[in-house]
């Protein structure tokens, strides 16, 4: 085999993973085009670091909260929650974030961050949340959109944050930015006004220099009590109609705005500098009114960095709150351009400047947070990060804010290869009762040379605790030979969410010059879990092989997740390897493209589908439409972040008006904002009919429980986008969408046609829906025969082989469950709980008719059920939820413990069920009974 040379040319090169510094030219991102030329070997010049080796790998330490029981840790929040006061609440949905974090739900951590800003009442923490949901959304990206613009809602509106107060249940209403409910004001017409009655009403005079500024004192005594103890008082003042005020700092044009005020009651009739005036005038008499009028106005007027880096300081010194807020909220929803703006990050880094930002309660626990969250997402190894995770430590006051500054301290030393200091912040995290902070303990010591110590250290945890996967994770690094493996298979078995064993095993196969065996291994993981760093692991084999194309697919799909990913540990930027690659295979035309994209759409290769569109933008990158598929794929692979990416790229490249508007109707169903998407949809199609934007109202709509009036709309509503024009692959969707409606109602000849119909246009994936047809239709055999069809032809097939057990007898189900295990261990189902007899029929009951349980445990489930073996069941349960707890899978761990009687652990996994869905109903029911049981108990 070519590799097998290719190896012993480069067994002696070392890949220095960790050390991106290098002397070789090659370091600085590009790979000399010369070598082509200089070497026989094409995949030589591509490798110029060699292969990867085992001894060079290693896994990073999670940055955020890791407890050693999910469930019992959510349930603590759940249980926490229902018994807090209000004003707790919101500082208790951020805690629930830094656990939920672990889990990698993106929609979950954004709920918590929208009850966080729900419950929040004091103005600082509505600025810090509404930027920071704001934020997750990437709102910056867009093009023509500033800091200040609102998406319409109050939930991330910047002037609803600067308003105290607590209204949970007006979080999700419409704000009213833009509606100006001012009266139109001539501010002419009143100055000449209140200018001719001046002489008639004023009774007291103020004398600045040689000028007279003349007022009523009785206006004036109202503003304050020191004013009317001046003018009312026992004062000399109080007795002449002429008061020296040359000395008291304000200027002519000052007063003057001084007794304007005191007659209108605005301060918005005046410019920037003298409302400062104004405001300074009003500290110095405690005039509150005066200073409230003065500090909204001043919060009112700042647009952009460069305002809010002037205003601030003014702001600080009068211990102006809303106008420092509004300063900060700029710099906040300027995240992350802000932290290169050293202006900016001297108001939150210096230490004077957060002194007094602390003196008026803007610095605290949660501004940190979100600070450090973007600067270390932005650069882990940054100063920008050091210094906030500094700020995030001083302003920790409760046990677990201390343990997750300390941890990720511990984690951005550790990337800094500041090993003491890391090891120093990782016990004080241990310390502060965060004991996955011990495996960062344990790699300071190995990388200070005390292996032997690291390796005691995480034996001890494991002896110490029930063992999760990470543990023995973290173990191997430690252990040698055989002792190594194990650990390695060990951690898989606990969890096979973890990639690093699949890379070490992978690059172990390299070692013994078996790649295609190390590709077969790798494989393993990128079929259910896709990740830069596995697709560069296999790119790297695939070269190593010389079949550039294979290399080069996973290099363009690697970089639709991350455009700017470095390649051979950070030293080649992977546009660069594109370039050269390029060179090797033969390129394809936009036709050639289009038909590439096509024939993987129709095999279920999205890997595949990925690099084409990959391709398709390199050539074209203004073409929003194919942003767009890319979305679309990127969400079918689970990668949220570079989906919403595409989307808004796709959003800010198009030309029209009705295209924009599908986009980011598509951004807001993802938020959450339904109603706000279906009135992108219907504002396009009054612009412009289009396929797309039919689509986006019928997936909008059928999101909810449809009823039959529902439904048929849904169905209107495609059968619309179906008449407008559109390519194969859209339209094959949207058949196999309206197939499914069709189903639901009950329509079985109308599904199938739909699904025929999207067959014969080669949407591979409606042989499931056909499948299901044939299935309501009692024809088991035909069922079987369509979803062989579909692992015969898909690319990926874990579900396929996941659906087709239900259409055939209970031995082949359990090979089919077995081999969707094998393919995706993380694969859920619908699966219908049917009763296996008449002893298990208080289960039974109690049990919806639908879950989503996990193939582990689905192959074994009815059979343990029907063989009376609980425990055997509830083992598998707790296999699962030990690296996945889901919410369908808590429940039904709960209803099992409560028909065995075990009413405190089915409570528990109930809590912990609500932590993740507070409002799912079937788990509400079950733990309102246990409670109910308990109670009774008493």
């Amino acid at each position: 085999m070519h590799g097998f040379k290719l190896l012993d040319r480069f067994k002696s090169t070392q890949v220095h993973a960790l050390s991106p510094q290098d002397s070789n030219p090659c370091s600085r991102g590009k790979l000399s085009k010369c070598k082509f030329t200089n070497t026989g070997s094409v995949a030589q010049a591509l490798l110029p670091f060699g292969l990867p080796t085992t001894e060079l790998l290693e896994p990073s330490i999670d940055s955020y909260l890791k407890p050693i029981d999910y469930v019992e840790s959510l349930a603590e929040i759940y249980r926490r929650l229902n018994t807090c006061s209000q004003t707790d609440k919101s500082l208790l949905c951020i805690e629930q974030f830094s656990i939920l974090r672990g889990l990698g739900d993106p929609k979950l951590l954004r709920r918590c961050l929208c009850a966080a800003r729900q419950y929040a009442i004091d103005v600082h923490s509505k600025v810090v949340l509404s930027a920071w949901l704001r934020f997750e959304r990437r709102e910056d990206e867009f093009i023509g959109v500033s800091s200040k613009d609102c998406s319409g809602y109050i939930l991330e509106c910047p002037m609803a944050a600067l308003v105290s107060g607590y209204d949970p249940n007006s979080i999700y209403d419409h704000c009213q930015c833009g509606q100006d409910n001012l009266e139109a004001f001539d501010y002419q017409i009143l100055m000449g006004n209140e200018g001719s009655s001046l002489e008639e009403d004023s009774d007291v005079s103020f004398c600045i220099g040689d000028e007279l500024v003349h007022c009523v004192r009785f206006k004036i005594a109202s503003l304050s009590s020191p004013f009317k103890a001046m003018l009312y008082g026992s004062f000399v003042e109080s007795r002449r109609d002429k008061i020296d005020f040359s000395k008291i700092g304000i200027s002519v044009k000052g007063m003057r705005a001084v007794q304007m005020y005191s007659r209108t009651g605005r301060v918005d009739l005046f410019c920037p500098e003298i409302v400062l005036e104004l405001l300074s005038f009003a500290n110095r008499f405690c005039c509150e009114e005066l200073k409230c009028a003065c500090d909204a106005h001043l919060a009112s007027l700042v647009c952009g960095t460069e305002d809010a880096l002037i205003l601030i300081n003014h702001g600080l010194e009068e211990r102006a709150n809303l106008l420092v807020a509004s300063c900060l909220q700029v710099f906040l929803r300027e995240l992350p351009n802000s932290l290169y703006n050293h202006k900016v990050m001297s108001v939150f880094c210096n230490s004077q400047a957060r002194e007094r930002l602390a003196m008026l309660g803007h610095a605290s626990f949660l501004l940190y947070y979100f600070l450090s969250e973007v600067a270390m997402e932005e650069n882990m190894a940054s100063n920008a990060a050091v210094m906030l995770l500094e700020g995030l430590e001083e302003f920790a006051t409760e046990k677990w804010q201390k343990a997750l500054a300390l941890h990720q301290l511990g984690c951005v030393m550790l990337e800094r290869k500041e090993y003491k200091g890391a090891q120093f912040y990782f016990e004080a995290a241990v310390e502060a009762g965060h004991v996955y902070s011990l495996a960062g303990v344990a790699r300071t010591k190995y990388k200070q040379g005390q292996q032997y110590s690291a390796f005691r250290l995480m034996n001890s945890l494991i002896f110490k605790h029930k063992p999760v996967g990470w543990m023995y994770q973290e173990r191997s690094l430690y252990g040698v030979g055989q002792e190594k493996i194990m650990d390695m298979n060990t951690a898989t078995e606990l969890d096979p969410t973890l990639s690093f064993p699949y890379k070490f095993r992978a690059v172990t196969k390299v070692e013994e010059k078996h790649i295609r065996a190390a590709i077969t291994e790798i494989d393993k993981i990128i079929g259910f879990k896709l990740s830069p760093d596995c697709l560069e692991l296999r790119a790297w084999f695939f070269i190593a092989l010389e079949d550039f194309e294979s290399a080069l697919r996973d290099i363009r799909a690697l970089l639709t997740l991350e455009p700017k990913y470095m390649m051979f540990h950070g030293r080649v930027s992977g546009d660069h390897l594109v370039e050269l690659l390029s060179h090797c295979i033969r390129l394809w035309s936009l036709a050639d493209c289009w038909m590439q994209l096509y024939e993987r759409w129709s095999s279920v290769d999205d890997i595949g589908s990925l690099a084409v569109l990959h391709q398709m933008l390199s050539n074209d990158p203004a073409k929003s439409l194919l942003w767009f598929r890319q979305s679309l794929l990127l969400l079918r692979l689970n990668c949220q972040k570079a989906a919403m990416r595409c989307l808004r790229l796709a959003r800010n490249h198009t030309s029209s008006v009705h295209e924009r508007l599908i986009y980011e109707g598509w951004l807001l169903f993802d938020s959450g904002h339904r109603e706000e998407a279906l009135s992108r949809a219907e504002k396009s199609i009054s612009i412009q009919r289009s396929f797309e934007a039919f689509f986006l109202m019928a997936y909008t709509l059928a999101d909810t429980n449809l009823d039959p009036e529902s439904s048929s709309t849904v169905i209107q509503l495609l059968e619309e986008a179906l008449r407008c024009p559109s390519d194969g692959l859209r339209k094959g969707q949207a058949l196999n969408n309206l197939g499914s409606i069709y189903v639901d109602c009950g329509k079985l000849d109308q599904a199938a046609d739909c699904y025929m119909n999207a067959l014969n246009i080669k949407h591979t994936r409606a042989h499931q829906g056909l499948a299901r047809v044939y299935h309501l239709k009692n024809q088991r055999k035909a069922a079987f025969d369509e979803m062989t069809k579909l692992i015969e032809k898909a690319h990926s097939s874990a579900s396929a082989y996941e659906k087709r057990s239900e259409y055939c007898d209970r031995e082949k189900a359990k090979d089919d469950l077995n081999m969707a295990t094998q393919l995706d261990p993380l694969r859920t189902y619908p699966y219908r709980y049917r009763a296996a007899g008449n002893h298990h029929h208080s289960v039974l009951e109690i049990l919806p008719p639908f879950y989503a349980i996990p193939q582990k445990l689905s192959r074994l489930f009815q059979l343990l059920m029907d063989d009376q073996k609980e425990t055997e069941a509830l083992e598998e349960l707790t296999k699962a939820i030990a690296f996945k707890p889901e919410l369908q899978m808590l429940h039904l761990r709960a209803a099992f413990y409560e028909s065995i009687g075990d009413k405190t652990s089915a409570r528990q996994d109930c809590e912990a069920a609500l932590c993740l869905d507070q409002n799912h109903t079937d788990t509400l029911n079950l733990y309102n009974r246990t409670q109910d049981q308990a109670t009774r108990s008493i």
